[in-house]
């Protein structure tokens, strides 16, 4: 069974998550009770393959039908429900159709929530991006059954880069702008209506030595979910960049932190703050508004941070990466809650925000009594391990024999 650190601290408000490896399992953990639980694995979707590995995950967590979206390494893409793991629709990459899967992998894909153009409420629009930059927008169409559920033949493709490789994608709050960045590629924004770029970030003139960073993202995201314009994009080189597209190609903010490269960044709610996770295992939360850094989170990670998740409606901010733990921290206090250790390496985490404790604890209320007495005979039958005897209760023991085997030889005489 994973373990579970706890720490001194109120403990976590009920909230579940889903986690992604690189054996591609899915496993839900759960915390559950109002005055602060300890979150729990309560279910593995799954076998676990390499070849099946998540690249990247999306979720549509609406309260009716809701969906999720996971990007493989053997190159399909399947659209699951996030309640209880049923496979709705697998398909195949639309771009990849000279290349093989390992050779240009997905490392994008985003489920649209709203509905867009006339589809169905059943229906939803999938974007992918694969390392070569070749995007795709396809419908899926999903019914209760898995054969009933049909993707696009015809998807809408183009290629958002002509050299080098595309390491980050990510999709505003109104969902009307993509922006995409990579290593040798800097980071553009494309309009999704008409599939054209409308911005192009500019490379960074050289240092006082005369010295030229090569342009490397690897993680980027809108600040806002309400303003497309404003990019915080993290790069190989350890710099947060702060960009305006209304303002001007180049950074206008830049930002040293530490000394490893930036592999995760996340946006808060407040459209002013930003979540940093470094190769080395350190978070940080920066005020992009000036630069400043706010706080780094304690008890450092002991692997390469790949995926940060803040919930949309708690103060709660969750972490994973390559030491195999998901982290929950309190964003406020910037205080570690708990962490549950997972076995494999995680590449990423989302937040299910409609997950109810009141509907389980109502469920669990439900069950019929004699099952309810049987759990607690269950456990009160359960063997108790007797304590080993200390080292001073077994030489005490010991001079008792010898005081009664030496009385016996008196009485003998």
């Amino acid at each position: 069974m994973p373990r579970t650190t706890t720490v001194e601290s109120p403990g976590c408000p009920p909230f579940r998550a889903l986690t992604f490896d690189v054996l591609g399992l899915v496993k839900v953990i759960e915390a559950r009770g109002k005055q602060g639980g300890v979150p729990k694995v309560v279910e593995r979707w799954g076998d676990p393959d390499t070849s099946r590995c998540v690249l990247a995950a999306s979720i549509n967590d609406r309260k009716f039908d809701p969906l999720l979206a996971v990007a493989r390494r053997s190159g399909l893409i399947e659209v699951l429900s996030p309640v209880n793991g049923d496979l709705h629709v697998s398909m195949t990459n639309a771009s990849q159709t000279d290349l093989q899967p390992e050779d240009d992998p997905v490392v994008g894909l985003h489920m649209f929530r709203k509905q867009r153009l006339e589809l169905s409420s059943r229906s939803s629009i999938l974007l992918t991006c694969t390392t070569k930059g070749n995007a795709s927008m396809r419908s899926v169409e999903v019914s209760k059954s898995p054969q009933g559920s049909i993707s696009s033949d015809s998807p809408t493709t183009w290629n958002v880069c002509a050299a080098g490789n595309i390491l980050c994608s990510k999709v505003d709050g109104n969902e009307n702008y993509a922006l995409f960045g990579g290593k040798g590629v800097e980071v553009n924004v494309w309009d999704l209506d008409t599939c054209s770029k409308i911005w192009n970030a500019k490379s960074p003139a050289k240092d006082s030595l005369g010295i030229f960073t090569p342009t490397w993202f690897t993680s980027a995201t809108f600040l806002s979910n309400d303003d497309h314009r404003k990019i915080v994009a993290g790069t190989n080189s350890h710099q947060v960049h702060l960009y305006d597209i209304s303002a001007q190609r180049r950074p206008v903010i830049s930002i040293d932190f530490r000394e490893s490269a930036i592999k995760a960044v996340a946006e808060d709610l407040d459209g002013n703050t930003v979540y940093i996770g470094t190769g080395s295992g350190d978070l940080a939360s920066f005020d992009m508004r000036t630069g400043k850094l706010l706080g780094c989170y304690p008890g450092k990670c002991s692997g390469s941070i790949r995926s940060i998740a803040r919930h949309p409606d708690l103060p709660v901010l969750a972490s994973c990466g390559l030491d195999c733990y998901l982290r929950i921290w309190d964003v406020k206090s910037r205080q570690l809650l708990s962490a549950v250790f997972l076995k494999q390496h995680l590449s990423n985490v989302v937040f299910d925000s409609n997950f109810d404790d009141g509907e389980v604890a109502s469920s669990a209320e439900d069950l019929p009594s004699n099952k309810a007495q049987q759990n607690v005979d269950d456990e009160e039958s359960l063997p108790v391990k007797r304590k080993k005897a200390s080292k001073e209760c077994k030489s005490s023991k010991r001079a008792n024999l010898q005081e009664k085997k030496q009385k016996a030889r008196w009485k003998r005489c």
